[in-house]
């Protein structure tokens, strides 16, 4: 097998990194879930989470790639023999989520293209999205284009490929997130809505909205799925590992936040403070912001930059996802890029079809009374993703030691001023909040609770 490949620049490994964890899950997951949980006592919350949970995770799991220059079956074998199980498990979410994923995507293309092309009046109109998603051939056909465009960028390979498109995606996503917020907060009513996202109220506050935040914290930072390690793989030993994990976090999270202020005001301002109008799930996407772009000046051009805003996040992390299963393969076969390419491109069109159809032809499949992309969803997200995050702890925690990934952020000299919130992090609070997220996830899913 060839030399590994490398990321040419901290910058291009940082926003390459910072990429996968900015998808959909910042865009419309954040806001509905800071409108369900009590506005700024989420955003709180989950700020907090992020510099600490998150950052630990992220550095356990970008230093074990780097360490071993492996991706997730190889470097847990190689550190453990033992272990060699975690990568497979951690090397099946993105296997999972992929698929679905992808058929999202191709979603976002749809309501791109039908605001481009002029009909924001019909995307605004109440059975649209059902109609659509409820179809054969035009969604899997947008599910298909998605998967292309992904397909391409990791054919090209890490420098010419994900580096290089990171390095134009992620300034003009930050941009357009930045420059939509700005002109959402100039519309009548919107401030109302600004009040209620930032201002945390006591109140509000509960196990759930913990438990909730650090779920989306998970979600959103590209944890437990090998993305991280497979990233850390190809990161240069003389990159700070300490300031880069801290500077793709504030991408991260910088862009959920404004992703809320976008969201969260404008939504307010055209339901007259109606904060269930931002609990739909999906459907705030596909359904509620087509509404409002309607009833809004330039709602057409807004609309089409939010879409393409969105279509970059979505392809982004669709990129870290495929390039994880190909590195995986690669890794582990000695398969060259191009053909393991086009199998995981094969895989990916074969495995994402039953969730486009599971809301039409399929719709009578309801495992565990879900569609079949939401309980694909379900498997990954709320039950592999804990499971592997939590392992993953008591594997650096107890087994191979903090030290070696502190060692590892110490490399060439560089300094790794919080190892000590590292240390308390991965030995104690990660592991309990995991369990609290897997049992809560599991007993909502079997109706005993509800988060």
């Amino acid at each position: 097998m060839g030399k590994r490949s490398n990321f040419t620049s901290k910058l291009g490994f940082i926003l390459a990194a910072a990429g996968s964890a900015v998808g959909l899950g910042n865009i419309w997951r954040f806001p509905y879930l800071v409108a369900k949980y009590g506005g700024g006592t989420f955003l709180l919350c989950y700020v907090i989470l992020a510099v600490t949970f998150g950052f630990a995770l992220m550095i356990a799991e970008i230093g074990l790639g780097r360490k071993t220059g492996l991706s997730a079956i190889g470097a847990f074998e190689s550190l453990d023999k033992r272990f060699g199980f975690l990568g497979v498990l951690a090397s099946i979410v993105p296997m999972i989520i992929l698929p679905y994923y992808s058929v999202i995507g191709g979603w976002v293309i749809k309501y791109l293209t039908s605001f481009l092309g002029g009909e924001m009046s019909h995307a605004a109109q109440d059975g649209y999205f059902t109609n659509f998603i409820g179809g054969v051939q035009e969604p899997i056909g947008w599910f298909t284009l998605f998967v292309a465009l992904t397909a391409v960028v990791v054919f090209l390979g890490v420098e010419k490929g994900i580096e290089n498109v990171s390095k134009f995606m992620m300034p003009v996503l930050v941009v357009l997130t930045i420059g939509i917020s700005i002109y959402v907060l100039t519309i009548d009513g919107a401030m109302e809505g600004v009040v209620y996202y930032l201002r945390p109220n006591i109140s509000d506050f509960s196990a759930k909205t913990i438990l909730a935040a650090v779920g989306q914290l998970f979600y959103s930072m590209s944890l437990a799925m090998g993305i991280m390690i497979t990233y850390g793989s190809y990161m240069k030993k003389d990159a700070n590992l300490e300031s880069s994990v801290r500077q793709i976090e504030i991408f991260d999270t910088g862009i959920a936040f404004f992703a809320g202020l976008m969201i969260v005001p404008a939504v307010f301002a055209f339901s007259g403070g109606d904060q269930s109008a931002l609990s739909a799930g999906p459907g705030l996407m596909f359904i509620t912001l087509p509404k409002v772009f309607a009833n809004m000046s330039m709602g057409r051009i807004l609309g089409a930059v939010f879409f393409i805003l969105v279509l970059f996040a979505a392809l982004t992390s669709a990129i870290s996802l495929m390039e994880t299963i190909v590195s995986i393969l690669m890794d582990k076969f000695h398969w060259n890029r191009k053909i393991t390419c086009l199998i995981v491109t094969v895989y990916i069109l074969m495995m994402g079809i039953p969730s486009s159809l599971g809301f039409g032809i399929w719709d009578f499949i309801q495992p565990l009374g879900m569609s079949i992309l939401d309980v694909m969803d379900f498997i990954s997200n709320s039950v592999l993703m804990p499971i592997v995050a939590l392992i993953t702890c008591l594997f650096v925690g107890f087994v191979i030691k903090p030290q070696t990934i502190i060692d590892e952020a110490q490399a060439d000299g560089a300094k790794f001023k919080h190892k000590q919130l590292f240390i308390i992090v991965i030995l104690w609070i990660a592991p309990v909040c995991l369990c609290a997220i897997l049992i809560s996830s599991v007993l909502s899913a079997f109706g005993y609770m509800s988060l």
